[in-house]
């Protein structure tokens, strides 16, 4: 991959842990510049010389504006940033936590909203950059024990088209990242079989590449996602029917 990428500088959100720490390894091996930042300043440090880690918490709007300001400081003007942090877990249908839904939007959505809200004014004043985030084939449709993610990731999908065409008027490309499954402490909590799960550097690998060829949405893998969509074009009824299935187990 090395000489192979578009970017000399790139931040990446949610870079300790699954894709996101995958990015910063393949982006930085490939010689671009990356900063990196998530909440622990220990799993920061495993990656390594010649990263630079900024901790951060995307929940706090002030911080997020800091944090950009201190990586176009240190290493110059970003070209591409990629949104990663993000949160999950498993809802019942009879144990709704408005507390956790908060935390989830809270992080997930509002996330990206002050990161984008930090760097969008200054890639829009150079006329040039990518901006991208991780949401999730969870986007796609409502499924059982999503109730809090899902629709965080419905939301960035929504975020994206929004801003794309007037972004692509100023010279900034928007890309969304839609994974499957991929095998991350987040997943982990899963008790379900998770199909054509895939290992954080292949997604990355996968991203990476997309990212390249500046494609508005990186969906992956494909079968998964064809099937996804597939049953998002049904009637209600028999969408419901098989759901209820093939992922409740149930009758």
């Amino acid at each position: 991959m090395a000489g192979a990428l578009p970017w000399k500088t790139a931040w990446v959100t949610g870079a300790s842990t699954g894709i996101g720490r995958d990015i910063v390894l393949q982006l930085t091996a490939a010689g671009v510049k990356v900063a990196a930042s998530a909440r622990s300043p220990d799993k920061l440090a495993m990656l390594g010389e010649g990263v630079l880690t900024i901790p951060l918490d995307v929940t706090d709007a002030a911080a997020c504006k800091a944090a950009f300001e201190r990586i176009e400081t240190e290493l110059g003007p970003v070209e591409l940033v990629v949104f990663g942090a993000g949160t999950y877990a498993p809802v019942a249908a009879d144990k709704i936590d408005p507390t956790l839904f908060a935390h989830t939007m809270s992080t997930n959505y509002m996330g990206v909203v002050n990161c984008l809200a930090a760097v969008a004014p200054r890639m829009t004043a150079r006329g040039a950059g990518q901006i991208s985030w991780i949401a999730s084939v969870a986007g796609f449709m409502g499924l059982p024990k999503a109730a809090a993610y899902g629709p965080t990731k419905a939301a960035l999908i929504n975020l994206a088209e929004c801003l794309e065409p007037e972004m692509k008027l100023k010279g900034i490309t928007i890309s969304v990242i839609n994974p499957g499954f991929v095998a991350t402490p987040l997943t982990a909590q899963n008790d379900f079989e998770m199909p054509f799960l895939m290992q954080p550097d292949e997604a990355a690998r996968r991203t990476i590449a997309g990212l390249a060829a500046r494609r508005f949405e990186i969906a992956y893998p494909w079968r998964f996602v064809a099937i996804l969509r597939a049953l998002r074009a049904l009637p209600y009824p028999l969408f419901f029917r098989l759901i209820t299935r093939f992922v409740l187990k149930a009758k």
